[in-house]
């Protein structure tokens, strides 16, 4: 049997309108016509719809599917606990709803030969499927977060991003902002991508940010309605608090 090459993670929260647009059937669809070896861990996050029961009927039909339950703790957390059982040479955090679609991996996976350690999927400056507002709060986020962390990477928080696996793990067991699981009421994101970011610029790994196709999927699904400008206050916060950290000599 061939050593696994890719792992991806795609954490789950009460995703059951998105598994039934069948995004799972896409990613398998994709997947089978790959050379190389995968594998997709579904880390949910204590989901309370029908999502747990849709991904189990799925896996037993689809071998390289796998469901890893969590209690609830936000993104972030379901996110780190399945990249502690990813097996794979290369490892995927990606969203569920597939708004970067699976297929864009093929623009990541290239640099890895190329002696990179993080390679993060960028939606650039110009995003498809965002209202006025959102593009507003996303921008004022962009040029804020630019001046504390991170001033040479323009998209922090698009979730489709891949690494080395050892890489992987050693950035995950450095958080700090994000270390334990916290008391969650709901989907939880926050601004644990910045964190990570910022460890692995400090840990000295090279890291590529690489455009990829991107359309709000989930907004056009669930009919959200987010308060993306208090989104974006909190993660800017949290910010601020890596900030703090590393001038206190946190991330040595």
């Amino acid at each position: 049997m061939s050593k696994l090459y890719l792992s991806i993670v795609i954490p789950c929260y009460n995703e059951e309108k998105n598994l039934k647009r069948r995004v799972l059937s896409e990613v398998e669809g994709y997947l089978e016509k790959q050379k190389y070896t995968s594998e997709v861990i579904i880390s949910d996050d204590g989901s309370t719809d029908g999502s747990i029961e849709f991904v189990k009927k799925f896996c037993q039909k689809n071998s390289r599917f796998r469901l890893l339950k969590n209690p609830h703790g936000g993104k972030p957390f379901a996110v780190r606990a399945g990249v502690e059982k990813a097996k794979g040479e290369i490892v995927l955090f990606t969203d569920m709803d597939q708004s970067t679609p699976i297929n864009q991996i093929a623009r990541l996976l290239p640099f890895f030969e190329k002696n990179y350690d993080v390679v993060i999927g960028s939606r650039g400056q110009v995003r498809k499927g965002y209202s006025l507002l959102r593009r507003l709060a996303s921008k004022v986020f962009i040029i804020v977060r630019q001046m504390l962390l991170l001033g040479d990477i323009i998209d922090t928080q698009c979730g489709f991003k891949a690494f080395k696996n050892k890489v992987a793990k050693d950035l995950f067991s450095r958080l700090l902002i994000f270390k334990k699981t916290e008391k969650a009421k709901g989907w939880k994101v926050g601004a644990f991508d910045v964190e990570l970011l910022f460890i692995a610029q400090k840990r000295g790994y090279k890291i590529v940010e690489v455009a990829v196709a991107w359309q709000d999927r989930d907004a056009a699904v669930q009919g959200k309605q987010k308060k993306y400008f208090k989104e974006s206050r909190q993660m800017l916060k949290e910010i601020l608090r890596v900030k703090l950290s590393d001038l206190r000599g946190a991330y040595r």
